[in-house]
């Protein structure tokens, strides 16, 4: 009777199992609990990359807009060159807000580029229920490109950064994006989402990928009306000859590296890879700020060029009047180039095969000077634990992610 009882009691643990574990999978995949503004300025001067007063100096523009199914999104304007064609869209990762993007900010604005800083729908001060990991992004991304495109006019040239679900709703764009659009960097994206949720059930969790996957599905299909199958970046950028930076810390485990690496390898060239060693998930910038600004700014000019002497010395003035006003941060901003440094051979990252497609817009840019070129070599893609021993051996620290990725 005993043993009766005993599997009466495991068959109803495994039934409220299958009950509850979707539906805490697709909370946490579609309404985690976002991060505030503070949340994301507490967090970059916990890194030391940006700082609070910093952001509150930036003189910015408050932007609304309406999204194709009826939401109200915001965004937040930074024009440091009124003279300039070239904006910047920064869309950032699940559960942050437009403040975190803010510390990529300086890098594009060295050759030229305005900002746009967005909150993503259901994040933020936009408005929404549930995220869709691009599927429906995608389409706000596209409204944010047009207002861009309505303020600048039609010869706009505007870039896209996005970092983890910024990046995956970045690639998932480009099979609609506008020509204005001439680039892309996506900072630990992930290939596949059915593939993310699998690994993050199996490898993370350590649960059945039967009956957990279907049944999650399913849920998601019915709160969020979309399906897991419905969101592929590797299968968006098949085609694209778009050109696109992919950047990924080589000890994330929470969107594997090799994501990156796939999407690199299916991607038709133009395109690069930086994998940034011992970073983990969403702190490839916080854990080698000047290597990613290198890649960064060689990536933009290669294949978007400098602007002419004319635009140059606008610029130059334009943004020594923005310096002067952070003068006295810790973290200040620095002048436009007109060429970049490569990283040195010795830094403890890689850029990993470097296409050399060196298609330049039509539009007056001076690319009369040579462009860097950097030193190959490969970083392995360790797993976190490893990382993390490996760094304490050698009496140094590991960035770790952020608590949103």
């Amino acid at each position: 009777m005993l043993w009766l009882l005993l599997l009466s009691g495991f068959g109803a643990f495994v039934l409220l199992s299958l009950c509850c574990m979707p539906r805490i999978a697709v909370h946490q995949m579609t309404r985690m609990k976002r991060s505030s503004y503070d949340n994301c300025l507490d967090l970059l001067e916990e890194y030391q990359i940006f700082s609070r007063q910093q952001f509150n100096d930036l003189q910015k523009e408050e932007v609304r807009i309406q999204s194709h199914d009826g939401l109200q999104l915001y965004g937040t304007y930074i024009e440091l060159y009124p003279h300039s064609k070239r904006t910047m869209i920064f869309v950032h990762g699940y559960t942050g807000a437009l403040p975190w993007s803010s510390q990529f900010i300086d890098m594009f604005a060295q050759v030229g580029f305005n900002a746009l800083l967005i909150d993503q729908r259901s994040h933020g001060n936009s408005e929404g229920k549930y995220a869709t990991f691009g599927y429906m992004e995608k389409y706000d991304v596209q409204a944010w490109v047009d207002w861009v495109v309505r303020r600048n006019g039609d010869d706009s040239i505007i870039g896209l950064h996005g970092q983890s679900l910024g990046g995956g709703t970045a690639l998932e764009y480009v099979t609609i994006h506008r020509p204005q659009v001439r680039f892309i960097v996506a900072d630990c994206p992930y290939s596949d989402l059915t593939q993310l949720i699998r690994h993050q059930v199996v490898k993370l969790n350590r649960a059945p990928a039967w009956p957990l996957m279907p049944l999650i599905d399913r849920l998601l299909k019915r709160k969020a009306a979309f399906e897991m199958n419905d969101v592929s970046p590797i299968r968006a950028i098949a085609q694209s000859k778009l050109p696109i930076l992919f950047i990924h810390g080589a000890a994330d485990i929470f969107v594997p590296t090799k994501m990156s690496e796939d999407l690199y390898a299916v991607k038709p060239e133009p395109k690069e890879l930086l994998l940034v060693d011992k970073a983990t998930h969403g702190v490839s910038h916080c854990r080698e700020r000047e290597l990613y600004r290198n890649a960064v700014i060689n990536f933009v000019t290669r294949y978007v060029g400098l602007p002419s002497q004319q635009a140059e010395s606008i610029y130059s003035a334009e943004l020594s009047e923005f310096n002067s006003t952070l003068a006295a941060q810790s973290v200040p901003f620095v002048h436009p180039v007109h060429s970049v440094q490569s990283a040195p051979p010795d830094q403890p990252t890689a850029v990993i095969a470097a296409s050399t497609d060196n298609k330049k817009n039509d539009l007056q840019l001076d690319t009369s000077e040579p462009l860097a070129v950097f030193a190959v070599s490969v970083a392995p893609a360790l797993p976190e634990e490893d990382a993390v021993e490996a760094a304490e051996e050698a009496g140094e620290t590991t960035v770790l992610e952020p608590n949103f990725a």
